[in-house]
């Protein structure tokens, strides 16, 4: 979008997902129609500040926070109460518990249908056998859920990167001993997991928000380790292939953020929720090329000299200066994670037209790709 001094530069593919959509729809149908009741979500309905926020202000409560610290004690929810399952879904554990309670689950159940896809790909791994290999962040409320549905039917595993996934192979070989791995992977695998019978047979799944590519990387690394022990002819007996589980929006973003690696730009600016996973990615590949900025919204554009952003892998928000070069026309990639409304977007982009008097009406310019 060409302004004359500043031009923005959007991928093909950002913003809210099917499975976001329809998560925020079902929450505000919940208020509609339970006036008067105490309406509960279990977590963020999505790591997106602005919509939790929303969600907040009409009066949903909610019962714990992503990491699973408690809000609202369970013994104070009773039958009477609503309660929505957000887009990750949760446990089973939690699920019986609220069962156990009478509280009704389905009505306003928002798990995205391709969080669904990989938990009853998982089943469906463990009733053949095999082990469930879990990509994701082991303190993610989707990575948590996957691990508890994964485990009803089979041994499971969790590795957070492709570091992980080589130390988990040493065990696989057998080069490690089945006491290394209680310690190295504690807290990572389920109930009775045993290294020496329970990884004969594997398939990776995923954390539907992490790096597609980084979870085919690692599902082919373990195809190779077993053919490596097996042999090739055997490699069916021990590896089952599960791309099929990738989060179609996840790769359309992705994908579409790739490409934006093959443009000439000066900087980009990727919006979202710090603690939102897939927009952490979608900076991953951004800082490949450009200098990046993470940043949940407009208020963090604080002049055109400074801005306050977040670096993710430190988990800390820092001041840049003299963040916007005086190149002309400046390129600037904007782009955002599935759970941040196009809005907040829009709202980036008209801060950033403050600082250029001569930018052309934001009237004329779309009027130009109507």
């Amino acid at each position: 979008m060409d302004f004359g001094p500043v031009q923005f530069i959007l991928p093909r593919h950002f913003g809210f997902c099917y499975g976001v959509e329809n998560a925020i729809e079902i929450s505000y149908k919940a208020l509609e129609e339970n006036p008067g009741k105490n309406v509960l979500l279990l977590s963020q309905m999505i790591h997106n500040p602005e919509v939790n926020e929303d969600l907040r202000s009409r009066g949903i409560r909610f019962i714990m926070d992503t990491d699973g610290t408690q809000f609202i004690p369970w013994n104070e929810i009773s039958q009477d109460d609503v309660v929505i399952i957000p887009a990750f879904g949760t446990t089973l554990e939690i699920e019986h518990l609220l069962l156990d309670k009478g509280v009704e689950l389905q009505k306003y159940n928002t798990t995205c249908p391709f969080v669904e896809k990989v938990w009853n790909r998982a089943d469906k791994l463990g009733k053949d056998h095999y082990t469930v290999i879990i990509h994701g962040k082991p303190k993610h409320e989707e990575t948590r859920a996957t691990f508890s549905h994964s485990a009803r039917s089979g041994p499971a595993v969790i590795v957070r990167d492709m570091e992980e996934a080589q130390r988990l192979a040493n065990y696989l070989l057998g080069s490690k001993t089945k006491a290394e791995f209680y310690d190295e992977f504690a807290g990572k695998y389920s109930s009775g997991f045993d290294p020496e019978s329970d990884l004969l047979r594997v398939g990776v799944v995923n954390q539907t928000t992490m790096l597609a590519t980084e979870t085919q990387a690692i599902a082919d690394f373990f195809k190779q380790v077993m053919a490596q022990r097996y042999g090739e002819e055997a490699i069916k007996q021990h590896f089952a292939d599960t791309r099929d589980t990738l989060c179609y929006a996840t790769n359309d973003n992705q994908d579409a953020t790739y490409e934006l690696l093959k443009t000439d730009a000066h900087l980009a600016l990727v919006v979202g929720g710090y603690n939102s996973s897939n927009t952490s990615h979608i900076v991953e590949l951004c800082e490949r090329k450009f200098a990046t900025y993470f940043i949940s919204g407009e208020q963090e554009i604080k002049s055109a000299n400074e801005i306050h952003h977040f670096i993710y892998h430190r988990k800390e928000k820092r001041v840049t200066h003299g963040y916007l070069p005086d190149a002309r026309p400046l390129r600037i990639i904007l782009t955002s994670g599935a759970s941040c409304p196009d809005t907040v977007v829009d709202r980036v982009m008209l801060r950033l037209l403050e600082f250029f008097s001569t930018a052309q009406p934001v009237e004329a310019v779309l009027a130009a790709y109507a």
